[in-house]
């Protein structure tokens, strides 16, 4: 969903943000999330999917419905 991706996107915008003002140690937290998510086009497994269909934000696949 573009929920999800915007979700990593800002996230590797504001690790890297945080690793230039504030530490270096930041930028594994970017590292972590360029593994999930290329461990996600593996495996379409993503903790993030998860704890947002929990808030209800999201649907599953098989309910989507194409509008006519």
């Amino acid at each position: 969903e573009n929920i999800i991706r915007a979700f990593a996107g800002s996230f590797v915008l504001l690790s890297l943000a945080l690793g230039y003002l504030h530490s270096p140690y930041w930028h594994l937290f970017t590292a972590f999330v360029g593994l999930n998510l290329l461990q996600s086009s593996f495996t379409h497994f993503c903790p993030l999917e998860i704890v947002l269909r929990y808030l209800g934000i999201g649907r599953p696949a098989a309910n989507v419905t194409a509008s006519v």
